[in-house]
């Protein structure tokens, strides 16, 4: 493909002048412009887009519905051990290798202390003074001095370390600020006193900015401290119970008070249902349920979720599809215009038209590409168009170009896809009756002709 070609050049001009005169579609005819106009079928949205949806535990037992994610706590001591030497690699292979985390991104958080469960403080600090505070809340544990000097320095050690490892990591989805509090939620409530301080907090949310400036950050609380960064998004785990029940402590207050109301539109904001109760959420107070994805602008849920529960009603299968279609992004294509002929040499025009249909923009700029594939199926050439995803908010967008055709005379599939860095090939399916050919969506077919 001639990627450097004068038609390109002037695309947006030239796009612009089209939208303008051909104005809108009346059918899926050729227009008096030349452009064939197809306005595609809609259908349900797939159930495992990549970054939005369930994204749950491997370890909790069975998953009964299609998912995109997996959610994973390690402890600091697993991951270093011995002092400076980090053994990323070993626990990814026995997380990430896990039969359920085969193939899925990766949302991450590291912790310390997690209640009821061993210590995660690594020993070698133990033995440079770091002292715990024993408690018997959530089934007890060992709370570290998150102020001592050595503790801080060595978690922002860490989290730099992290930060060269995951920053850009394509499998990982997201990382959340942990480490300090129960679980890494930062709190200990009730015990307050065993918190860090807001000099410390502060010290380890710029080295979570620093090392991962190109990673979505998400924190559980957006009040407090977190009320002065922006750039974060954030975790709600109870959802919809205290997403936005009418007390100031709760999720959504939290973020209108943190002045975090429209972070959505930037920053991912996701979270845990509440653990085994889909009977209830999808059932009784389903209407609640879609409110609460609405109003939260909720691109995911897990750890826990409706995923996890056994015996749900296929009306509550039903119900629990309809919610990961609502959360996040939902890109439906509305219309489609393309050149029905191009002759060898000359431009194929392509407008798009679609809706986002779901709560919440995606949050990272995958690329956006056409492609020429063959009648089989074979891709011949594709294209990176200049167009942004993430500004692909609720409602309207639209995309388009003059693209280069093959070099060859023939009959050619004109495809679209959105390219998983990961994967390296196109991961988002759109709410559309398209033909996929490789994951390709098919918009249409153009003949090459000599003249």
């Amino acid at each position: 493909m001639r990627c450097n070609s004068p038609i390109l050049f002037f695309r947006t001009i030239f796009v612009g002048l089209i939208l303008s005169a051909v104005g809108p579609a009346e059918g899926a005819q050729q227009s008096g412009s030349g452009l064939v106009v197809h306005r595609p079928a809609a259908a349900l949205g797939a159930l495992d887009n990549p970054l939005k949806g369930y994204c749950l535990y491997t370890n909790a037992g069975k998953i009964h519905r299609p998912y995109s994610m997996v959610f994973q706590y390690v402890s600091w001591k697993e991951l270093e051990a011995a002092e400076g030497k980090f053994a990323f690699e070993a626990w990814e292979k026995k997380a990430w290798d896990h039969a359920r985390a085969k193939d899925k991104h990766v949302v991450l958080r590291v912790y310390v202390d997690y209640p009821s469960k061993p210590s995660g403080l690594p020993d070698w600090l133990r033995a440079q003074g770091v002292q715990e505070t024993s408690y018997r809340d959530y089934g007890g544990g060992n709370s570290p001095n998150y102020n001592h000097p050595k503790m801080v320095q060595a978690m922002e050690r860490l989290i730099a370390a992290m930060g060269r490892r995951y920053n850009s990591h394509p499998r990982v989805a997201f990382v959340q600020l942990g480490l300090l509090g129960f679980w890494g939620e930062w709190h200990t409530y009730p015990r307050a006193e065993l918190f860090a301080s807001e000099a410390t907090q502060h010290r380890i949310l710029k080295a979570y900015q620093k090392a991962f400036p190109d990673k979505q950050l998400m924190a559980r609380y957006a009040d407090g401290v977190l009320a002065k960064y922006k750039g974060i998004g954030f975790h709600d785990d109870m959802f919809p119970e205290d997403t936005d029940n009418g007390e100031d402590w709760s999720f959504l207050a939290r973020m209108r008070r943190g002045d975090h109301a429209d972070g959505w539109k930037q920053n991912v904001v996701g979270g845990e249902m509440v653990p085994h109760a889909a009977q209830k959420w999808l059932g009784n107070e389903w209407a609640y349920t879609r409110e609460m994805v609405g109003r939260s602008h909720f691109s995911w849920i897990g750890p826990y979720g409706p995923a996890l529960d056994e015996n749900v009603s296929l009306n509550l299968q039903a119900r629990s599809d309809q919610l990961v279609r609502r959360m996040g992004y939902q890109f439906r294509l509305t219309e489609v215009r393309h050149s029905k002929r191009v002759a060898l040499g000359k431009g194929c025009v392509v407008l798009v038209r679609g809706i986002n249909e779901g709560v919440a923009p995606f949050y990272y700029r995958w690329p956006v590409k056409l492609a020429w594939l063959d009648t089989k199926g074979n891709l011949v050439s594709e294209i990176k168009l200049q167009d942004d995803i993430r500004k692909w908010l609720p409602g309207k967008f639209q995309f388009g170009t003059v693209l280069s055709v093959p070099e060859q005379t023939g009959i050619y599939q004109l495809g679209v896809g959105v390219i998983d860095p990961w994967k390296k090939k196109p991961a988002i399916r759109f709410a559309n009756e398209l033909t996929l050919q490789s994951g390709w969506s098919i918009l249409g077919q153009v003949e090459v002709g000599s003249n």
